[in-house]
C-alpha cells in the first residue's frame, strides 16, 4: 500500500514547472522520495534536476530504490530503463560543470557537495532487451566517456583560470577552491570487451585526477587478450575491487599464471570467474603439471575469496587439488560442465568447503549414474547452509528426483532451484512440488518442459539444438504451468514462482544472496 507521502511525491514529479519551481523550497529529507517517484515514473527531467541539486554527499541507487517500507521498492533485479540511468549521469555532469565554472569565476563552491555516485547494483538485463532497457556494456561505455569529457572541461577551465590569475584575479586566489575539491567518485560494475576496452582505459587514466573519478567494484571481461587484460587489472583501484570475471578469453593455465599475480593486489577480491577458460587437466604433460601446480599456488593467496566459478573446465579428478590449499571456505562453488568424477564430489563432501557452500552450481555434469550417490552425499552435507542449487542439463530421470527429493526436503534454507534441461516427467515434477512446499525459504524454482509436453514424446531431446522450441507442445507447457500455479494456490505459498521462462525469471548471483 502507498504511503500518503509517496503518493504526494508522485504528483509533485509529474508537473516539471511546479516540481522547478517549489524544489528550491523542498526540505532535504524528502528528496530521496522525490527521487523515487521520479525514477519510477520515468520523469527525467524532474531527475536530472533533483541530481543537480542533490544536497547530500553521497547518492546510492541502490540504497533509494530499494524502498522505506512505504510504497513498492524499484526492483534493480528489473531491467535498467536507459533514459533514466542516461538522466541520472546528466545530472552529475550538469553539477560538475556548474562548480568549474564557480571555480573558473572565482566563486566559493557549494558548502554541501556531492562526494559519491553509487550506481552499483543495476544488474544486466540479460537475454531480454528492449528499446527502453541499457545494457551493463553500454552503460559502461556511457559512464566512461562521461569521464573523459568531463575531465577534458576541467583542463580548459583549470587552463583558463591559471591565466586569469596572472591578472587581476591573482588577489582573490584564495576563493577559488583547488581543482582536487571538485570531485565525485562515480562507484560502477563495468563489462568490457574489445570493442570498448580503448575508452575505457582512457577514462580509468584521467580519473586519477578528474572530477568524475571511476572506480570499479565488479570487472566482467570477455574476449580480451592477454595483454589487454593485464592493462586493465592495473588501472583498477585494488580497494575498491569485488569481482573478476574473465570469461570467453582461451587463455589457459599459462595466460591465467600471468594473470594472477596481478590479482594478488585486491585485498577484497571475493569473486573470481574464469568460465570458458580452456582449462584441461585430464592428460597434462610434465610442464602442464607444472602450470597447474604454479595455478593451484596462486589461487590460494587470495585470501579474501569466497566465489570461485570454473565453469566449463574439464577439471576431472582434480578438484582436491584445486580447492585444498584456500585459506578460507568458498561460499561459492561454480563447476558446470567440469567433467567431474565421483572422488571430486566425495572429496567436496568431506572438505571444509561444505559446510559453508552458500551456492553450488553442477550444470550439465551427469548426476544421473556413477555420480549420483556422492552427489546425494555432498548435497546433504552441505543442506544446513545451501541457499541455491544449480542442476540444469544434469540427465536428471524422475527415478533419479525419487532419490535427490529427501536430502533436498533437507535444504530448509534453500531459495533457489535450477532443474531446466532434464528428462522429467509431468508426475515427476508435480511430487517434486508437493514435496517443495515447506521449504518456506524457496522463492524461485526453474523447471524443464515435462517429456510428455514435447511433440515426440519418445525421443530424448537434444537440449543444445536450438530449434529446440519447436519440439514444443506449447499450449501442453501453458496448462502444465497453470496446474502447477493452482496447487501453489491452493497450498497458500504464491510467494515461491515455479517457471520455465528461464529468460524472464534470473536466478540471483551469489553477491545477491
Amino acid at each position: 500500500m502507498l504511503s500518503l507521502a509517496f503518493m504526494c511525491s508522485r504528483r509533485l514529479v509529474s508537473d516539471h514547472r511546479s516540481m522547478c519551481s517549489a524544489l528550491p523550497l523542498i526540505p532535504e529529507e524528502l528528496y530521496p522520495l522525490l527521487f523515487r517517484a521520479a525514477f519510477l515514473d520515468k520523469k527525467t527531467l524532474v531527475l536530472q534536476d533533483l541530481v543537480h541539486r542533490w544536497p547530500f554527499s553521497v547518492l546510492s541507487l541502490q540504497r533509494l530504490l530499494q524502498g522505506d517500507g512505504h510504497h513498492r521498492s524499484v526492483q534493480l533485479f528489473e531491467k535498467a530503463n536507459r533514459l533514466c540511468v542516461q538522466t541520472i549521469i546528466l545530472g552529475i555532469m550538469a553539477y560538475l560543470k556548474e562548480e568549474l565554472a564557480r571555480q573558473k569565476q572565482g566563486q566559493p563552491l557549494r558548502k554541501k557537495r556531492l562526494r559519491l555516485l553509487d550506481m552499483t547494483g543495476i544488474h544486466e538485463d540479460g537475454l531480454e532487451q528492449g528499446p527502453d532497457t541499457m545494457s551493463l556494456w553500454f552503460r559502461t561505455v556511457t559512464l566512461a566517456k562521461s569521464c573523459i569529457d568531463i575531465a577534458k572541461r576541467q583542463s580548459e577551465e583549470t587552463g583558463q583560470v591559471s591565466k586569469r590569475r596572472r591578472g587581476h584575479l591573482y588577489a582573490a586566489r584564495s576563493s577559488v577552491a583547488d581543482s582536487s575539491t571538485i570531485c565525485v567518485e562515480l562507484r560502477a560494475d563495468l563489462f568490457v570487451n574489445s570493442t570498448s576496452y580503448a575508452v575505457l582505459r582512457e577514462a580509468l587514466l584521467v580519473g586519477n585526477q578528474g572530477p568524475l573519478r571511476l572506480q570499479c567494484r565488479d570487472i566482467r571481461a570477455e574476449e580480451l587478450s592477454l595483454g589487454s587484460t593485464m592493462g586493465l587489472l592495473e588501472l583498477l583501484n585494488p580497494a575498491s575491487l569485488r569481482q573478476i570475471d574473465l570469461r570467453f578469453n582461451n587463455l589457459g593455465l599459462p595466460g591465467l599464471n600471468a594473470l594472477l599475480p596481478y590479482m594478488k593486489r585486491f585485498s577484497r577480491l571475493q569473486s573470481l570467474k574464469l568460465p570458458y577458460s580452456n582449462i584441461d587437466v585430464r592428460r597434462l604433460s610434465q610442464v602442464g603439471e607444472e602450470d597447474l601446480q604454479n595455478f593451484v599456488s596462486q589461487i590460494c593467496q587470495l585470501s579474501a575469496l569466497k566465489e570461485l566459478n570454473l565453469g566449463s573446465s574439464r577439471l576431472s579428478g582434480r578438484l582436491q587439488q584445486l580447492l585444498r590449499g584456500l585459506r578460507t571456505p568458498l561460499e561459492s562453488l561454480e563447476l558446470a560442465f567440469c567433467y567431474l568424477l565421483p572422488a571430486d564430489l566425495y572429496y567436496l563432501s568431506q572438505s571444509s568447503h561444505v559446510s559453508s557452500l552458500k551456492k553450488l552450481d553442477l550444470s550439465g555434469n551427469n548426476l544421473c549414474d556413477v555420480l549420483l550417490q556422492p552427489f546425494l552425499q555432498l548435497l546433504d552435507c552441505a543442506s544446513t547452509s545451501l541457499l541455491h542449487l544449480d542442476v540444469m542439463e544434469c540427465k536428471l530421470t524422475d527415478s533419479a528426483l525419487s532419490a535427490l527429493t529427501p536430502v533436498l526436503r533437507r535444504c530448509r534454507s534453500l531459495r533457489y532451484l535450477g532443474i531446466f534441461y532434464n528428462f522429467l516427467s509431468g508426475q515427476g515434477i508435480r511430487s517434486l512440488l508437493q514435496s517443495s512446499l515447506h521449504l518456506a525459504d524457496l522463492q524461485l524454482v526453474i523447471y524443464p518442459f515435462p517429456m510428455e509436453c514435447y511433440l515426440n514424446p519418445t525421443m530424448q531431446p537434444d537440449f543444445s539444438n536450438p530449434a529446440l522450441d519447436g519440439c514444443i507442445d506449447h499450449g501442453q507447457v501453458a496448462g502444465f504451468q497453470a496446474e502447477l500455479q493452482e496447487v501453489l494456490v491452493r497450498a497458500q505459498r504464491t510467494d515461491m514462482v515455479w517457471t520455465a521462462d528461464m529468460v524472464l525469471h534470473r536466478p540471483p548471483e551469489y553477491l545477491s544472496l
